[in-house]
């Protein structure tokens, strides 16, 4: 915090999140430390860069005012993240009763019998996106993974792959043991109708031909029909 007499500022440096190709903006706390109105205006050394609102005001008694700076996005990264700008915060004393568009550069001239603080704030670029402190979690006794999050999206599409074959190999055993129990049933049932028929020929060639019932060669029949359809089944 500066503890002027006239004016604290907060924060004392101005910290800008960088990112490409975009605006940032941060903000700092004006506070009137007296019982006078003070006149204040802020400056750059880049002033193309940057925007401030509102640049030139009055803090009343004991009041504060909030300013707002916004840097304009940026086409290139500067070497090592450093930036040189700096900017300057002017205050002086003002009569009751003034507003800001009353506010001349006259008033921040330092002359005999006029208060008049000035206090330089330098920037300073912090990362947007700022790496995680915090390794991932691993399983016990490997070690902490890196390159960000690409290893457990591989290692999820590979878990995921695996898990869709699984399902699919399991899906594909249910339906082939389906199959064989049906197969078995089917083969099973012509046994039977051909035990039945071995039967019914053995008994029907122990009676004269002319014997023969209707009913007889009526079951024969269907049972024939029966067969045919399970032997092709099979």
């Amino acid at each position: 915090m500066n503890t002027g007499d006239l004016l604290n500022i907060q924060p004392t440096e101005l910290k800008f999140p960088f990112e490409l190709r975009k605006q940032s903006c941060c903000s700092m706390q004006l506070t009137n430390k007296t019982d006078r109105h003070v006149a204040f205006k802020v400056k750059t050394t880049n002033p193309k860069k940057y925007c401030v609102r509102p640049n030139t005001g009055v803090v009343v008694p004991g009041g504060t005012c909030d300013v707002t700076v916004t840097m304009q996005a940026q086409k290139e990264s500067p070497p090592d993240m450093q930036c040189k700008d700096k900017f300057l915060v002017q205050s002086a004393t003002a009569p009751d009763g003034i507003s800001s568009k009353d506010i001349t550069p006259d008033m921040f001239n330092k002359e005999e019998g006029r208060v008049v603080e000035e206090f330089k704030l330098r920037v300073i670029y912090i990362p947007a996106n700022p790496p995680s402190p915090v390794p991932e979690e691993s399983e016990e006794g490997s070690p902490p993974r890196e390159n960000g999050s690409e290893p457990s999206s591989l290692a999820s599409a590979v878990r995921r792959s695996f898990e869709d074959s699984r399902d699919k190999s399991s899906e594909a055993y249910s339906i082939i043991s389906k199959l064989t129990n049906e197969k078995a049933s089917v083969i099973q049932q012509n046994q039977k109708l051909r035990q039945e028929v071995d039967m019914l020929k053995r008994e029907l060639s122990r009676k004269p031909s002319g014997g023969m019932s209707m009913y007889l060669v009526i079951l024969i029949g269907l049972l024939g029909i029966l067969m045919g359809y399970f032997l092709k089944k099979t």
